[in-house]
């Protein structure tokens, strides 16, 4: 019977990734359609998962996702239930830690959560970057709660920091895997530095007049560094009422939602704020 469950796990794990892989595809490259056509394609597109966790877990919608089911099977089934009913769900999420103490445990926690739920692109920043510092404590803890949680093999995931030499995403293209990054307030000023002395060194070498030089070019430049998407959701940990330096080039149009801690955070907080995310209509200044 063991053996029949993860045969299961896997083919509905394949499922999960192919979905995701194309609902984040028609986010990224068809953002002008109209919000009744994309909901006719999300919907199309999620109607086999939600068919099967819909009818297997009717009554265990808000229960801890560990309490699920039978392990990771129906942990899978609650996660793709609620993904379906979610109006949106972002491709890039940001977990901005304003706390002083940092759990290891529970940060990695909430990126395996967002791995299961099918956000492609997490960074979790803390203005100190103890956990870029710190990096192999976080992904023995992500692969551990990945088998934990997913029963999945952890080398099907990205984790890494910003300035990682494996990224080898193309820009805004989205990745069937999971990738995480690893932030500090370096990674946001040091860019816009480095951007601006790219910038004089070619005219100082005259490749380019200084009157060539403007926003878009240096929009350009930053967005090639990272080669992933702007955050459309950032979930802020804490009591400190600020960014701390987050990516303040790329988070013009990011959505910021404040939760109490990231200690002992809950599934049920994690899908609250992904729920008010999907309500939240941007106008983009209509």
């Amino acid at each position: 019977m063991s053996l029949l469950y993860g045969l299961l796990w896997r083919f509905l794990l394949a499922l999960v990734h192919a979905n995701r892989g194309l609902v984040s595809w028609f986010r990224v490259r068809l953002p002008c359609w109209k919000d009744g056509l994309w909901q006719g394609i999300r919907t199309a597109l999620l109607l086999p998962l939600t068919l099967i966790g819909v009818s297997d877990q009717p009554k265990k919608r808000h229960q801890n996702p560990g309490d699920t089911g039978t392990g990771a099977v129906g942990r899978s089934w609650r996660w793709q239930s609620d993904l379906a009913c979610l109006e949106k769900l972002p491709v890039h999420i940001g977990l901005l830690v304003t706390e002083e103490e940092l759990s290891y445990t529970d940060i990695a926690t909430l990126v395996v959560w967002c791995m299961a739920v099918g956000i492609s692109y997490i960074s979790v920043y803390d203005t100190c970057g103890i956990f870029q510092k710190k990096n192999s404590c976080v992904l023995e803890e992500i692969i551990r709660q990945q088998q934990e949680l997913l029963g999945v093999d952890p080398v099907k995931y990205n984790v890494g920091t910003l300035s990682s030499d494996s990224d080898s995403l193309q820009h805004h293209v989205v990745s069937c895997r999971p990738t995480v990054k690893l932030l500090s307030s370096e990674d946001g000023k040091q860019r816009i530095v480095q951007a601006a002395q790219q910038l004089c060194r070619s005219v100082e070498k005259k490749v380019m007049s200084s009157k060539d030089i403007n926003v878009s070019m240096l929009d350009i430049i930053l967005r090639d560094s990272r080669k992933i998407p702007d955050p459309d959701l950032v979930l802020k940990f804490g009591p400190v009422d600020s960014t701390l330096g987050f990516l303040p080039w790329h988070i013009r149009l990011t959505e910021f939602i404040s939760l109490p801690s990231h200690k002992n955070v809950s599934y049920e907080q994690l899908l609250g704020a992904l729920q008010r995310y999907g309500s939240c209509h941007q106008r983009l200044g209509q």
